[in-house]
C-alpha cells in the first residue's frame, strides 16, 4: 500500500508526519510525506520554532511526486493538521489528482482541531473550512468527540454524551461526504469514568471498543489512530478488525509512554505491538 501523508512534521517528539510515518513503515506500507509545518517540536509545549510552510511550496511538493508518475500507485490520501488555512484547498486538489489517476484510492481526512479539554488550538479560519470544502471530499473522517460536534453542530459533544447522541453525529458526519466515521476519545454519559472508547460507523453497521483509560494527556495520539485505522481498513475490509487492531496498538503505545514517564510517544519502544497488533480488546457491534 501506498499512501501520500499531508500533515505535520515536527523535529522533537512525535505528531502529525512524525507519529504517522514510523507506524505505516512498520506495518509495510510505503509512505510519502509531505509537510504543512516544520516545527521544532509540537504546540503544546507553549512554545516552538519554524515555519508553517507555504502553501504554494507544498503544493509544489505534490506536484513533484505527480510528475514522477507514480499518483497511479498511491492507494490512499491522508491529511492532519494543516497549519495555514489555504493549505485545505491544496488537499482537496491532491485529494482529485489522485483520485484521477487511481479512482479506487480513498481519502483520510482527521479534522485536526482541537479537544474538549483544550479548546480549538489550530488558527480559527481553519474548522469552518475543514467543514465545508474537506470533509465532503473525504471517504474516511477520524474526529475526536469534540471535532464531531463542532463539524455536525453539536455543541453538546464537548462534554460526556448519550450513545445516540454519538451515533446521530456521526451519522450527520456521513451524510456530508465520508463513508466511514472514527471518531476517537468518545466519553459517554454514564460510563465509567476510568475507560475511554472509539466508535467506528458506516453504512453497514457500527461498533465501539473501550479501553481503561491512562492517566496521561499524549500528544499525537490521534494522528496515530488516523494512520493505523486508515492501513488496517484497506488491509481487512472490515470496519470491526480496522478497529480492534487500531485499538490494540495505540494503547501499546501509550502504556509504554507512560511507563517511560516521557511526554512523547515512545514508538520505537512499542514497535512490535503497531508491526503486529492482537486483537485482545472485545469490539461490541451497537447496530
Amino acid at each position: 500500500m501506498r499512501i501520500l501523508s499531508i500533515q505535520s512534521s515536527v523535529a522533537y517528539g512525535h505528531v502529525g508526519n512524525s507519529a504517522a510515518v514510523f507506524p505505516l513503515q512498520r506495518l509495510g506500507h510505503e509512505v510519502w510525506p509531505v509537510f504543512t509545518v516544520h516545527f521544532s517540536n509540537h504546540t503544546g509545549y507553549g512554545a516552538w520554532r519554524g515555519p508553517l510552510l507555504d502553501p504554494a511550496d507544498v503544493r509544489d511538493v505534490i506536484t513533484g511526486i505527480e510528475e514522477r508518475g507514480v499518483l497511479a500507485t498511491c492507494d490512499a490520501v491522508l491529511s492532519g493538521y494543516q497549519g495555514s488555512p489555504a493549505v485545505a484547498s491544496v488537499i482537496v486538489d491532491a485529494v482529485q489528482r489522485v483520485k484521477a489517476a487511481n479512482p479506487a484510492a480513498t481519502y483520510t481526512c482527521d479534522p485536526v482541531m482541537g479537544n474538549a479539554k483544550s479548546g480549538c488550538f489550530v488558527n480559527p479560519e481553519i474548522p469552518p473550512i475543514i467543514r465545508e470544502q474537506v470533509v465532503p471530499v473525504a471517504d474516511i473522517l477520524t474526529p475526536n468527540q469534540f471535532e464531531l460536534g463542532f463539524l455536525t453542530g453539536r455543541d453538546a459533544l464537548s462534554e460526556p454524551a448519550p450513545l445516540d447522541a454519538i451515533l446521530d453525529a456521526a451519522d450527520a458526519a456521513r451524510a456530508m461526504g465520508p463513508s466511514t466515521v472514527l471518531v476517537t476519545s468518545v466519553e459517554q454519559a454514564g460510563a465509567p469514568d476510568d475507560v475511554i472508547e472509539m466508535i467506528a460507523v458506516t453504512g453497514e453497521g457500527a461498533w465501539s471498543v473501550r479501553t481503561p483509560r491512562l492517566p496521561m494527556k499524549a500528544n499525537g495520539s490521534g494522528d496515530i489512530t488516523a494512520a493505523l485505522f486508515t492501513a488496517h481498513l484497506h488491509d481487512s475490509g472490515s470496519p470491526a478488525l480496522a478497529l480492534a487492531r487500531t485499538t490494540a496498538s495505540v494503547f501499546d503505545v501509550l502504556q509504554a509512554t507512560l511507563d517511560s514517564g516521557e511526554r512523547e510517544l515512545r514508538l520505537i519502544a512499542a514497535q512490535e505491538a503497531i508491526a503486529h497488533p492482537d486483537e485482545r480488546f472485545e469490539v461490541t457491534r451497537l447496530r
